[in-house]
């Protein structure tokens, strides 16, 4: 393995542990339990991560991203839309202070994609520095800085 990097001033190679407290990671493809219901996958991520005082911590996650008058439904029964939601609330529950959304819109109805940019937005303005990839132009152009990659250089 060549090259070398760093994160939040942790070194990539050697410290990938400390890093994996700062950053959360959304993927395109929903990625948590459908068999599930909401508030118990947000448990089961506050659980991965040490979290004391989960409860009040997922209550609060639900609060926050307005999923608590559906934190009792099975994950696999919502939308593009509110799984995003939810994949988000669970990238969040630990307080990174980098988050990473890869094509976090990509498959959600247009309401469900101006909600999510707003809450990026948000996010931001509490000084979480968001890397978003995206192959939506439109929304890339919300972004503060914009890297174009083509055929693997930028």
């Amino acid at each position: 393995m060549r090259g070398k990097g760093r994160a939040r001033g942790s070194d990539v190679r050697n410290e990938a542990a400390a890093i994996k407290t700062q950053v959360g990671y959304m993927t395109q493809k929903f990625s948590l339990y459908e068999d599930l219901t909401i508030r118990e996958n947000l448990d089961f991520v506050a659980r991965m991560y040490g979290i004391a005082d989960r409860d009040k911590r997922v209550s609060a996650a639900l609060a926050d991203l307005g999923l608590a008058d559906r934190s009792g439904q099975l994950a696999g029964t919502l939308s593009g839309g509110w799984k995003q939601r939810l994949a988000l609330a669970a990238c969040l529950i630990h307080d990174p202070q980098l988050l990473l959304l890869d094509e976090p819109t990509a498959g959600v109805d247009p309401k469900a994609r101006r909600d999510f940019w707003d809450e990026i937005r948000r996010l931001s303005k509490a000084g979480v520095t968001v890397l978003v990839s995206t192959h939506y132009m439109d929304e890339a152009v919300q972004c503060d800085f914009i890297t174009y990659i083509a055929y693997g250089k930028n």
